[in-house]
């Protein structure tokens, strides 16, 4: 049996009420690109719930799994947003790793402040991701952008999370001036 890639609909033969078929399927585009990332960011978060070891361990191990389960309903609505629109989403996991832009998760087992600091990185480069496609849809999809809104404001909660780990008194994060998750990890390390 010859393997088959599956595709996303982004040319819905029917939408919702209001929105054409072709902007519908850019909107698709965007929302199958959030799906990809929310579902990475889940399966990192858990990686590294239970790969963190060393000091605070029990404090980061618990911390992880409530950002898990909300991330896994952020990736449940995105995936039926797609579906009203008309498109089939795709969350299986050659999917993911054919379509994704970004790098896996490098670091195994490590200290606590290590993996912190490294997602602080996927964390930056998730809501980055998360704002640009609010921007996409701002003029084609209000409706779709209130959603990327909401889910954006928990993931920028969840971040602080993360960087509450990473700050100083003074303010200073441990990853400031830092853009890959290798290097943040080997700052981690004290």
């Amino acid at each position: 049996m010859a393997a088959r890639k599956t595709q996303p609909t982004t040319s819905p033969s029917y939408t919702v009420p209001g929105l054409k078929p072709d902007t519908a399927g850019d909107v698709i585009a965007v929302l199958q690109d959030r799906l990809n990332a929310l579902n990475d960011l889940a399966l990192t978060l858990k990686h590294v719930h239970w790969n963190v070891v060393g000091p605070h361990f029990i404090a980061v191990h618990q911390m992880l799994d409530p950002q898990v389960d909300a991330v896994r309903v952020m990736v449940d609505d995105i995936a039926e947003r797609i579906a009203t629109l008309g498109g089939s989403p795709v969350g299986t996991p050659g999917a993911l790793v054919a379509q994704r832009s970004w790098d896996d998760y490098a670091i195994g087992r490590a200290d606590t402040t290590s993996h912190l600091a490294a997602l602080d990185i996927v964390y930056t480069g998730v809501i980055e991701s998360h704002r640009e496609a609010i921007a996409k849809t701002e003029e084609s999809d209000p409706v779709t952008q209130d959603l990327l809104i909401g889910q954006s404001g928990k993931l920028e909660q969840y971040h602080w999370f993360v960087r509450a780990h990473l700050e100083s008194a003074d303010g200073t994060l441990l990853t400031a001036g830092v853009s890959d998750e290798k290097t943040a990890a080997k700052r981690g390390k004290r």
